[in-house]
């Protein structure tokens, strides 16, 4: 199993629609995938068609009342693919975890209990566009950071403050932390800006970013009012087509890197 955290401290990137599409694309290509919405606006749940009706057990009576995430997962409208909701109550955990003693652990000490199953391939953290206790659970809980990045011109200066960020979750809370990988996101090829930001990125980071773009699409956009990920509701349009073979350059990075684990997984 591997636990990625979705993240970027910049918001407006198109994290969390990355979150639910990849998740969508990874389980369309048959991998089992949980997907955790640790915001508190809960897009990611809404954008999976959740409604907060449906949200009886929530990743916060995980966190605050050591629930098993097992019996807060909800299955979503996509097969493989299922969902830890989020709760407004969320933005309240940093001050009501304050004197806990593994505040910064507790995400980890949940999915423990998922790896030891062994029912998931991915696990995808969507984190809130910030850098508190929320972000910090995820990566101390994570194998590795997906990196969504917008295509505009403050990417690259975003891009800085989250890498210290996870070089500081590295020296002190997850020493194994990677970056698994950047995808530029809202690419607009009509753009001389989307390609100069391309240019810059890949010729900082190199082979971290992934080779596929998400081109900035209104079907996409308007999949979340639908409550659906955009492949269900437009799978022939340019935005999906692009997840999907982001999913397929995702599991083919981490076949490369970790061939043995995943061949006895």
């Amino acid at each position: 199993m591997r636990v990625l955290a979705v993240a970027n401290q910049k918001g407006g990137v198109g994290k969390t629609t990355t979150a639910i599409n990849l998740g969508t694309a990874l389980a369309a290509v048959g991998e089992n995938v949980l997907l955790i919405d640790s915001d508190p606006q809960g897009n990611a749940s809404t954008g999976l068609g959740v409604p907060s009706a449906r949200r009886t057990r929530t990743l916060y009576d995980v966190l605050m009342d050591d629930f098993p995430i097992s019996a807060a997962v909800i299955p979503s409208l996509v097969p493989n693919l299922s969902l830890v909701a989020s709760d407004p109550d969320l933005a309240g955990v940093e001050l009501e975890l304050a004197q806990h003693a593994r505040r910064a652990f507790k995400l980890k000490d949940a999915l423990q209990a998922v790896r030891d199953a062994g029912t998931c391939d991915y696990v995808l953290i969507d984190c809130p566009p910030s850098l508190n206790l929320l972000t910090l659970n995820a990566m101390a809980a994570a194998d590795a950071v997906f990196v969504p990045l917008q295509c505009e011109f403050f990417a690259l200066e975003g891009l800085t403050q989250l890498l210290g960020t996870i070089e500081r979750v590295r020296a002190t809370l997850n020493s194994g932390l990677e970056v698994q990988g950047v995808v530029l996101t809202m690419y607009d090829r009509r753009s001389g800006l989307s390609a100069h930001v391309e240019r810059d990125v890949r010729e900082h980071l190199g082979d971290q970013v992934y080779q596929t773009v998400i081109p900035r699409n209104v079907r996409v956009s308007e999949a979340p009012s639908f409550g659906k990920p955009a492949l269900i509701y437009d799978l022939k349009c340019a935005g999906s087509q692009a997840y999907l073979q982001l999913a397929k350059e995702v599991i083919a990075r981490e076949r490369k890197a970790r061939p043995t684990a995943i061949a006895t997984a």
